[in-house]
């Protein structure tokens, strides 16, 4: 293939949008040692909800072997990183105004380049310290080729052959400024489109010292560039691999700690017991005596995983144990949980707003939608440790009344009266407790889509939206995309396992 196509294909690659299958999958891997947690007793008096069950006497293991876990451990996290998050980059690293770091990086550089500058105004010359630059640019722009560039392999090797010009050096015949030239037209050539301008600049330089120091500058920005690049390109094959590979370094974990599938295990016999007594309170008939079958509910490994995935979005990070499958995952649940517990409370305010002030307005497409960014607004900073959920109600009801007077008194059959403000107010101003029934019944149906689009499989289309939430759709089939495909991906990898562990719990009497 031809070195313009190359670069194209690669400019393309490295500046495209994740595909939809990646969006929206945003985090980190701070949380990896969750799994050390000091056991917390929990509110319920379940007796799986305490503690760790140890399956056996902890082994004693060697630091060769505690150091090679967590080399896999590290290796796998990135691999999953790369795969479940599409935003993932590599970004330069900028150290902080007046840090040590910075200060010493600063005295270094001024020291070498002040060196360089001192041999060049040397007379003759001295070469050294450029020669040795000219060559660390060229073994840079040699990685930045791709197996089909020979033709730009030549020129490079060719031009920037530094036995000829340490020759050329000795003999007083090397033109450094050519060999500047020729770089940044190399640069220009291989660089991203998004580094076209700095690579513009660096020709307006005149003086070798600065011009140096500029082109290493912006080599490094294409080195992120190019390993960006490099990762946007093996993505889709890692997603092939990935599944196999964390299985199997998860694997090597547990031969090492077998005690490491004790938080999953805990985690799905809670989910099973919790299901079952729903299911048992259904199957109840009206007087309240025994079911007429007198037959335990069934519950399949696949309802057990999903119901148990459900509770992951109301689970307490704080006092409890995340389960050890999905604690490169962890910071991620945590944020659809923060997410979804402010879309419920934006819900419930929409939800209760339409109902008492007048229906006809949740018509009215562009009102409805200032009033979502009106409260998501006032909402933004809901788990700020600063926020006070009652303040925010408090003046959320009076941003709300406002708006809705203003759009009844140009659009509506009759004014907002005095009494349907303190009554709406007042509505808005409950839905602070969590055990408001307003709230209550938006988490509910919030909670009932997400289940019956994870039961879904992997069908494209989703469900249809309970009622009452048609002013969130947008914002809930957000988080119920994002919130299956991480649930999907990890079915994948540890399915295996919760099978295993499911067949023993299901098959109890």
């Amino acid at each position: 293939m031809s070195e313009n196509l190359d670069k194209s294909h690669r400019n393309k690659a490295g500046e495209s949008k994740p595909s939809d299958s990646e969006q929206g999958l945003g985090g980190a891997l701070e949380r990896s040692d969750e799994a050390l947690q000091k056991e917390v007793k929990s509110d319920a008096p379940s007796p799986q909800r305490v503690g760790r069950p140890h399956s056996g006497p902890p082994r004693l293991v060697t630091v060769e072997e505690l150091l090679e876990t967590a080399k896999g451990v590290t290796n796998m996290a990135l691999a999953h990183e790369i795969v479940v998050n599409g935003d993932f980059r590599i970004n330069t690293v900028e150290l902080a105004e007046g840090s040590l770091e910075k200060r010493v990086k600063e005295i270094v550089h001024k020291a070498f380049w002040d060196c360089l500058s001192v041999q060049l105004s040397e007379d003759p010359p001295t070469y050294d310290h450029a020669i040795k630059l000219v060559g660390e640019i060229k073994e840079t722009l040699l990685s930045f080729l791709l197996p089909g560039h020979t033709r730009l392999r030549n020129q490079i090797t060719e031009v920037l052959d530094l036995e000829l010009i340490k020759q050329e050096a000795e003999n007083g015949a090397l033109d450094i400024s050519k060999l500047a030239e020729f770089i940044i037209g190399m640069m220009g050539t291989l660089c991203a489109p998004a580094r076209d301008e700095e690579v513009k600049k660096l020709k307006d330089i005149k003086e070798i010292v600065p011009l140096f120091r500029a082109i290493f500058s912006v080599l490094d920005l294409m080195k992120v560039d190019m390993a960006n690049f490099a990762i946007t390109s093996i993505r889709p094959h890692l997603m092939q691999q990935s599944v196999e590979y964390e299985r199997k370094k998860f694997q090597e974990v547990l031969e090492k700690q077998p005690n490491s599938l004790d938080f999953v295990t805990q985690w799905l016999e809670e989910a099973s017991n919790d299901l079952l007594t729903q299911k048992y309170k259904h199957a109840l008939p009206a007087g309240g005596g025994a079911a007429g079958s007198g037959d335990a509910p069934v519950l399949t490994p696949v309802s057990v995983q999903n119901y148990a995935y459900l509770k992951l979005l109301k689970w307490d990070h704080f006092r409890r144990p995340f389960p050890e499958t999905l604690l490169m995952d962890q910071s991620r649940f945590q944020e659809l949980q923060l997410q979804l517990e402010q879309l419920v409370v934006l819900g419930a305010v929409l939800l209760v707003t339409f109902s008492t002030a007048a229906p006809g307005i949740s018509g009215h497409a562009d009102f409805a939608e200032k009033l979502k960014m009106t409260v998501k607004i006032l909402l933004m900073d809901m788990h700020l440790p600063s926020f006070h959920l009652e303040d925010a109600l408090t003046s959320i009801g009076e941003k709300v009344c406002l708006e809705v007077r203003s759009c009844l008194s140009l659009c509506g059959p009759s004014p907002f009266s005095t009494n349907e403000e303190t009554v709406l107010k007042g509505q808005v101003q409950a839905l602070a407790s969590p055990d408001d029934p307003i709230r209550r019944i938006v988490e509910s149906r919030i909670l009932t889509f997400l289940e019956t689009y994870l039961a879904s499989g992997h069908q494209k289309l989703l469900p249809t939206v309970p009622g009452g939430l048609g002013p969130i759709q947008k914002e809930l089939e957000e988080i119920a995309v994002k919130f299956v495909r991480l649930v999907n991906y990890n079915k994948m990898v540890f399915c295996p396992y919760y099978d295993t562990i499911l067949s023993k719990l299901l098959l109890r009497p």
